[in-house]
């Protein structure tokens, strides 16, 4: 093996990789991150290499970007995608019921919104849910701060959308304002960007690279929302030594097979729950019904009360159709190779 440990760790390899790799497939084997998806090719790095490699699938999953494989040395054809040690994920959009993964790898996720009419509760416990059932470290970042004339109203109702949670408030056009961020973009750190169109996301990595790599536009007037600037994934090396993944899009996220996620950002909704009379209740008129007595008295907001409701019924909906169609495709699968051992016994006689 050519690449030491701390070539590999620049990239983002941690023991958690290591650990999967003996040393005679390191011997034989090259290391790589991918660093964007194609529609048939993977652009890779390593410490000794950078190339594009053919499309590689292991499992329900394609690798995606932030992914680590292991390339043949002499072909560079992928031989192995490790195991990742975090996904963030979603709801494919269109009528094809699967999971699409977004990025693997990731160490933080930024949620970007805007101190001014583009914060929005429920859109922001959506990414929350995601960044939470990816076993992604969230953080909050409000932009525009210098818009407005005071941010703690959007400071405090960011941190109230789930408990343990970090938000920043800065302006990221001003260095000396992203460097609140630095603290999670170290060396061999992966962070990830999400948030609406106009909230400054391609402005703030932009300010965070050093250099303009990203398109910007300004936002409307009318409703202070922007245009889609950006128009793929791309993972980029952060001056803190870290890397960068934005994940521009999203217009359709959806959120599937997240339910511990939804428990973790609500969790005084899920902690009520759990004292209701009935396991089972609907917290509508049931007796004994400590969600429905915490609203009367005060204690849980009503507006909270319904966006979980609203994300919690269309999780449950595209799990079921996400499993349903795994099913249809299991059963599938075994009536073809019953079919095939049929014909095969068949011939025999």
């Amino acid at each position: 093996m050519t690449e030491s440990f701390a070539d590999l760790a620049a990239f983002g390899w941690s023991n958690h990789f290591q650990s999967q790799c003996l040393e005679d497939d390191l011997a034989a084997a090259l290391p790589v991150r991918v660093v964007a998806v194609h529609r048939n090719r993977l652009e890779v790095a390593g410490s000794a290499i950078e190339a594009s490699v053919p499309v590689f699938a292991a499992g329900d999953d394609a690798a995606t970007i932030g992914d680590w494989l292991l390339l043949d040395r002499a072909t560079h054809t992928p031989m192995r995608q490790l195991q990742r040690k975090s996904l963030f994920r979603r709801k494919a959009a269109g009528a094809v019921q699967r999971m699409q993964p977004i990025a693997a790898n990731v160490d933080t996720l930024f949620i970007v919104t805007s101190c001014n009419q583009d914060f929005n509760a429920a859109r922001l416990e959506r990414y929350l849910a995601l960044a939470r059932e990816a076993d992604v470290t969230p953080l909050v970042v409000l932009t525009k701060a210098d818009l407005t004339d005071d941010t703690r109203q959007f400071l405090s109702a960011a941190l109230r959308l789930a408990p343990g949670l970090h938000a920043e408030t800065i302006d990221a056009r001003d260095e000396a304002s992203v460097a609140a961020l630095r603290p999670w973009c170290g060396q061999g750190q992966t962070v990830a960007v999400v948030g609406s169109s106009g909230v400054g996301k391609s402005t703030l990595i932009n300010t965070l690279l050093g250099r303009d790599v990203q398109a910007t536009t300004g936002i409307r007037e009318d409703d202070a929302k922007g245009r889609h600037t950006t128009r793929g994934r791309s993972m980029h090396r952060l001056e803190a030594g870290g890397w960068m993944i934005d994940t521009p899009g999203m217009r359709e996220l959806q959120i599937a097979d997240a339910s511990d996620g939804l428990e973790q950002v609500f969790a005084e909704i899920a902690e009520l729950a759990t004292q209701c009379r009935f396991a089972d209740c609907g917290h509508e008129s049931e007796p004994g019904c400590a969600v429905r007595n915490a609203l009367e008295s005060g204690a849980l907001d009503p507006e909270r009360l319904r966006r979980y409701r609203k994300l919690a019924a269309e999780e449950r909906h595209n799990s079921e159709a996400v499993h349903e169609r795994r099913a249809r495709e299991r059963g599938f699968g075994k009536m073809i190779k019953s079919i095939v051992a049929e014909t095969k016994s068949r011939g025999k006689l």
